[in-house]
Order: C-alpha cells, then structure tokens, then sequence
C-alpha cells in the first residue's frame, strides 16, 4: 500500500509512455487521457500529465497535482481534474487551480470521477456542459477559445486562490496521502 491507495503493479503511461504506478485511480486517468486522444482528437504532446503546481497558505506550502493540462499553440486552454466521489466537491478546487497554473485564467476546467464529468467556465465558474462525452473536443475548444483574452490574474487574486487551493487538497488530507507533497 502506498498512501491510501492499493497498488496494483506498474502500467505504462498512454501519454508519455513511461512506467507508472498502476492504482484506481491512476486506472482512471488513463481512461481520460485515452479519451482526449482518441475520441476528442487531441494530440498526446497537448497533454501534459501530473503537473505540479505549487500552493501557499501563509507559511505552509505544498504541492498539488493536476491531472492533465491541455495546451494548444502556447496556451493552457483546459486543465482536467481527478477525484474518486463526488464532483461537485472538486469544482471550486478546480477552479483554484486553473487560476495558478498560469498566470491568467484557464479558460476551462473538467472536474471528474471518471465515470461523470462536469465542465466549467473557468472565469464565471458556470457549468458549460455535463457529462464525460461533452467534454469539449480539440476542434471546439479551438473554435471556442479563439479570440479568448486569456486575462492575467492579480497577485492578490492568485494568493487567495492559493489558499483555497491549500485547504481543500492539502489540510483536509491524510498525511499518508501521497497525492499531494507538503512542504
């Protein structure tokens, strides 16, 4: 066991192809993955698997991960969020993160159990659509995302999210839980 987690063995990551713990959850992720390339037409290098991103509450700080960050041209236009349960929990966490990951607003956010998906607005934090298979495709996030100002987010903005960021993933968890790295 590691973490809270029952290992499984290793598998073989489907976006960079390197050995992995194998776990549910991670079993999860890499149905989503196989689902941004194969149904929604991403390519695997838009796709940036576990990115750390670093939070601060006061003095405290941590690393959390997010699951799968979409790029396409220079830009992070959708990160994917992960978590066993319920969904609706996860959103404003979510929506944290996508205001960290980059210095502006992430345009949008999947937060996901694998098996229910909801995606939102990142700026309004509004329910754009529901569902797994309504997970926007590379040629709607494209066309969506055009014109998309990609407004920068405020220093204060940014320390505040960190802060939600950092007492939804990282206070109220076990400190055997290797999903996030306290600092």
């Amino acid at each position: 066991m590691n973490g809270h987690h029952l290992v499984l063995g290793n598998l073989v990551d489907f976006i960079t192809g390197e050995t992995i713990q194998d776990n549910h959850d991670e079993q999860y992720r890499q149905k989503l993955a196989r689902l941004l390339v194969n149904k929604k037409g991403y390519y695997k290098e838009e796709i940036t698997p576990r990115s750390k991103l670093y939070v601060k509450a006061g003095d405290k700080k941590a690393v959390v991960k997010v699951d799968l960050v979409v790029t396409l041209g220079s830009k992070v236009c959708m990160i994917v969020r992960y978590g066993p349960g319920s969904i609706v929990t996860r959103q404003r966490p979510s929506l944290a993160a996508s205001r960290l990951i980059e210095p502006y607003q992430v345009p949008f956010v999947v937060v996901t159990n694998g098996e229910d998906a909801r995606t939102l607005e990142g700026a309004s934090g509004k329910v754009f659509s529901e569902g797994l298979l309504s997970i926007p495709s590379k040629h709607d996030l494209t066309e969506i995302t055009d014109g998309t100002s990609f407004d920068p987010v405020s220093s204060r903005q940014a320390k505040m999210e960190s802060r939600i960021l950092y007492t939804f993933e990282v206070e109220g968890t076990c400190p055997c839980d290797d999903a996030t790295e306290r600092l």
